[in-house]
């Protein structure tokens, strides 16, 4: 599969949604449905055709071994094995654009499936990991960036906005999730924070919905712009607004603050409180590995090739190797290249009262290596934005920082003591920092 420039990855938060917000119910599940199949087809096709083309490349490589017959050039064969391969891929490319017709055709009389919270997780995941390509490649799977609640997309004009949200108070909340999830996964065991802070302290929850395979800057942008029409169109004064992102979310709200400062945006004027749950700011480990492995299958003329299954993942998840927030971190460079830290470094938002949990699978803070151990992705470092280049460290209070033990990456959004916490941290004036807390 071939990946996009830096310019057509930035310009893709527009693409083809799966369904739409103006649809009745039945109506949305029959076209989600439809979507859901032309979209799938358009992925096999497309992974069938990068197959042949990486055995193609392999084929090529071994035989320009001295003594056998050489390709044209690099990954290509010649002759009849040329035409084969290149039959091969013309052939499976010609039937996916007839199916992907077809299916077209049949999308009106589709009438099963539906808007289930496991068909919202698979799409999640699948964004999650090659999200960017659905997008730039117009797949009716690529999820497009919408602000929600309960699954359906809020409206963007302040009537239909107060309708939509009858119970609005003037205390906005905006839940931002993490890579592969998506927003109704903040209901996890039963518990959701936003559902809970609702209940108990009176904030209004809408949940940010995106596409977790495009790089954190394009959705930083988008989010940021969004964020503006909700702040303008919320149907009640406003009073507090407060954003907590979880894992890449935390990236994404980061992001959106720095090019929402750069636009002259209101609502980062009006942000009071921001939450990180183990978000990777300076990276993890996992992705860092990924990296390690492009790295020494390229090392080889025969393998290479395989290098390419190992580029399919996307640019979010590359984004997480250091946690890039902007552009320029990614936008003159192989995002795949084996090199050092690359960020700008971004500081906090000026003037917004930040805190971090940071999860640790760690007994408690007297077990040995305790402050090594993060919650089994993000590093507790990294959660808590530690660095030892002093320009790269975060500079959050050291009583607006909390380590949840015995507590891992996804309990972090159904934890009891994460979300008492996060609920003292909210219901406490920003000028008055607390005590330093650890749940044992």
């Amino acid at each position: 599969m071939q990946r996009r420039g830096a310019q057509t990855e930035r310009d893709t938060i527009g693409s083809i949604s799966p369904h739409g917000a103006s649809l009745p119910p039945h109506s949305a599940a029959a076209t989600a449905h439809a979507a859901d199949l032309r979209g799938i087809s358009r992925l096999i096709i497309d992974g069938i055709v990068g197959l042949v083309d990486v055995v193609e490349a392999m084929h090529a490589n071994i035989a320009s071994i001295p003594g056998l017959r050489a390709g044209r050039g690099p990954g290509r064969t010649t002759g009849i094995t040329g035409f084969v391969y290149r039959t091969i891929g013309g052939t499976v490319l010609l039937a996916g654009r007839g199916l992907d017709l077809l299916l077209a055709q049949l999308a009106p009389l589709l009438r099963e499936g539906g808007m289930s919270q496991a068909r919202e997780a698979r799409l999640a995941a699948l964004n999650g990991v090659m999200g960017d390509y659905l997008a730039a490649s117009s797949n009716p799977l690529a999820i497009t960036l919408q602000l929600r609640r309960d699954g359906v997309a809020l409206p963007q004009e302040r009537a239909l906005l107060a309708a939509a949200v009858p119970e609005a108070s003037g205390k906005l909340l905006v839940l931002v999730h993490g890579l592969c999830m998506s927003d109704v996964q903040w209901n996890r065991k039963g518990h959701d924070h936003g559902a809970a802070l609702a209940r108990d302290v009176g904030y209004t929850p809408a949940y940010l919905h995106y596409n977790s395979g495009l790089h954190v800057s394009t959705n930083g942008r988008a989010f940021a712009d969004r964020l503006e029409n909700l702040v303008q169109q919320w149907p009640v004064p406003l009073t507090e607004l407060v954003i907590i992102g979880h894992s890449m979310g935390g990236l994404v709200a980061r992001s959106a603050c720095h090019y929402g400062a750069l636009a002259g945006h209101e609502w980062v004027r009006r942000l009071d409180k921001l939450v990180f749950l183990g978000t990777p700011h300076h990276g993890a480990p996992l992705e860092r590995g990924g990296n390690w492995v492009d790295v020494l299958l390229g090392t080889s003329r025969y393998t290479a090739p395989l290098a390419r299954l190992g580029r399919i993942r996307s640019a979010g998840i590359t984004d997480l190797r250091f946690g890039s927030v902007v552009d320029e971190d990614w936008s003159l460079r192989d995002r795949f290249e084996r090199t050092r830290d690359p960020r700008v470094a971004v500081p906090l938002p000026r003037g917004v009262a930040c805190y971090a949990v940071a999860g640790s699978i760690a007994k408690g803070e007297r077990q040995p290596g305790a402050r090594s151990i993060g919650d089994g992705m993000v590093p507790r470092a990294s959660a808590l934005g530690q660095h030892a280049e002093p320009r790269r460290a975060l500079a959050f209070d050291a009583s607006r920082q909390w380590v949840a033990y015995r507590t891992g990456h996804l309990d972090l959004l159904s934890d009891a003591e994460v979300y008492a916490q996060i609920r003292r941290w909210l219901t406490a004036p920003a000028s008055l920092p607390q005590m330093p807390a650890y749940h044992w």
